[in-house]
């Protein structure tokens, strides 16, 4: 077995590669950035290596190498230097945080996320449904992890509470802390060769469960700040480690703002499982279940069949997703007055040049 096959090579890019093959090129994932140096993992082990000058200026942000990419290299001395992304098989992405509406893409080819929520004050269902619904835009698996369940007497309210959404997602309790139910995820969830990423705010827990997966305390820990109740930023940076069995997981900073940006032409309402089954009851095909005559989702929550937080959840989201959709909107609409007007401003250099 190559390297590459260690760290998540599949049919998938195989084909891709057969198809593109170019002998002076090599191929490697990227394990880690820093500034302008792409650590990349090769048949040959770790390898530093820089952008070439067509991707540095030739392509947009959310295509340049990010941490999971598969890319094309040539080498130059004890240097990569990186010519070509692969083609992705997914992406996690999220709405750039602050005022931006770019979509900012946190890694790619990912197969599971591990949703990582703290069982003290961290544990908030509103924030883990736009996790979820995000996630799962991405065509991404989520998985539940609870972490700090050593806090907790009956893990069932929780249990209940993620269920309440109607998403067949697994649920799992562990404690960094006494390692309750590290054995479990260690020998049970994680799968060999396959791509996780850990997703959850600062001060869930991410560093400690990563340092416990991987029999060792590589990552440094932090801890809760007692003024706020907020987490330190303490991993910086995304890196891909592979863990003793062969999974392959990704640590990401945590972040305390995860802003829905889905795809053109995908709806919110296939992302809400009960939302989605109702649908098909409502009088209109086209029905956005906001205040539309005949619609099974408004009497379904209007009757308490629906419930509540279920509904509000997917409001808030909608609407979220239509301002983020407005505003790409009228970015693409000013960059096509511009375009005009360059065009105009050339046409009219040329017939009046002398």
């Amino acid at each position: 077995m190559k390297l590459i096959d260690e760290y998540g090579w599949n049919n998938h890019f195989e084909e891709y590669h057969t198809k593109h093959e170019n002998n002076d090129f090599e191929v490697g994932r990227v394990i880690s950035i820093k500034g302008f140096i792409h650590t990349l993992i090769t048949n040959e082990g770790e390898l530093e290596s820089e952008l070439s000058g067509r991707l540095l200026y030739g392509v947009e942000t959310e295509n340049l190498p990010k941490v999971s990419d598969w890319v094309y290299f040539i080498r130059y001395e004890t240097t990569g230097y990186i010519t070509e992304v692969l083609p992705r098989i997914n992406e996690l992405s999220r709405k750039n945080p602050g005022t931006k509406t770019e979509k900012q893409v946190l890694a790619a080819n990912i197969d599971y996320a591990l949703i990582v929520q703290g069982l003290d004050r961290d544990f908030n269902i509103m924030r883990l449904e736009r996790y979820l619904v995000q996630i799962m835009a991405c065509k991404i698996k989520p998985i539940v992890i609870l972490n700090k369940a050593d806090l907790i007497d009956s893990p069932d309210r929780y249990r209940l509470e993620v269920a309440k959404s109607g998403r067949d997602c697994p649920v799992y309790f562990c404690s960094t802390y006494n390692q309750s139910g590290i054995a479990e995820l260690k020998n049970t969830v994680l799968e060999a060769n396959k791509t996780y990423i850990l997703i959850g705010s600062s001060g869930v827990g991410k560093s400690s469960l990563l340092n416990s997966l991987m029999d060792n305390a590589e990552r440094i820990t932090g801890t809760v700040s007692d003024s706020t109740g907020k987490g330190k930023h303490i991993t910086t940076s995304r890196d891909l480690f592979k863990l003793p069995k062969g999974s392959l997981i990704i640590d990401t900073p945590g972040m305390r703002e995860f802003g829905i940006a889905f795809e053109d032409g995908q709806h919110a309402y296939g992302l809400f499982p009960l939302i989605e089954k109702l649908a098909g009851e409502c009088r209109f095909s086209d029905c956005q279940h906001l205040e539309e005559e005949g619609c099974a989702v408004i009497e379904a929550y209007n009757t308490g069949k629906l419930e509540p937080e279920v509904y509000e959840s997917y409001l808030k989201l909608m609407k979220e997703q239509q301002h983020f959709e407005i505003k790409i909107e009228d970015k693409k609409r000013l960059g096509k007055q511009f375009g005009k007007m360059v065009r105009e401003a050339t046409e009219h250099r040329k017939k009046y040049k002398y």
